[in-house]
């Protein structure tokens, strides 16, 4: 990446929508991005309409069970797949021109790498865009660090700069991911009204 991509990544950077594990967003102009450790991020454009989203999905699939909340399945990747292919559609987007960029999968949270989590996100991630007929034209997948992704909605292009796991960041993501992994295994109190 040249010094001129280093600018324009650091201003999209700046300037963008950031989402959370199980967030996703549409957009035509404003950039998203995400922080990545053994989570996926896939990023579809739709060139003609220029119409980019991005998503953030913690596991491959949701495991429905008693006192889960459908909110939770978002953190998972058929679910959030799912859910930012019909989003882009509802903005017009068609299905035939979409373009998929992914980014993820690493292992640099010790706790979850005796799952293999990663890997199996990445597994999913590229099975998923197989099925569906989507393309991967780009990926960055695997390996001992965490990710920085930003999407510029207006041109399809990601930037993703790798990040050393350095204790620090680690704790961080292994903070937000265990977060998350908490609620999905914490039963929700009975008596909740679930909007759907």
């Amino acid at each position: 990446m040249g010094q001129q991509d280093n600018l324009a990544g650091r201003e999209l950077e700046r300037l963008a929508q950031v989402i959370m594990p199980g967030g996703w967003a549409v957009e035509r102009e404003r950039p998203i991005a995400t922080l990545l450790g053994s989570c996926v991020a896939v990023a579809l454009y739709d060139p003609a309409l220029k119409l980019g989203g991005l998503n953030h999905f913690m596991l491959p699939c949701f495991n429905r069970s008693a006192g889960r909340s459908e909110v939770d399945a978002l953190l998972a990747g058929d679910f959030a797949m799912e859910a930012l292919l019909n989003a882009m559609l509802a903005r017009g987007a068609k299905k035939a021109r979409l373009v998929a960029k992914a980014f993820g999968g690493g292992m640099v949270v010790s706790s979850l790498d005796r799952s293999q989590i990663g890997q199996r996100n990445v597994e999913f991630t590229r099975e998923w865009l197989a099925r569906e007929g989507i393309a991967l034209q780009a990926s960055d997948f695997l390996g001992q660090w965490s990710r920085k992704v930003v999407l510029d909605p207006r041109t399809g292009d990601v930037f993703c700069k790798r990040a050393a796991s350095t204790l620090a960041i680690s704790q961080r993501i292994e903070s937000r991911e265990q977060a998350y992994a908490e609620t999905i295994a914490a039963p929700k109190p009975k008596g909740n009204i679930e909007l759907f």
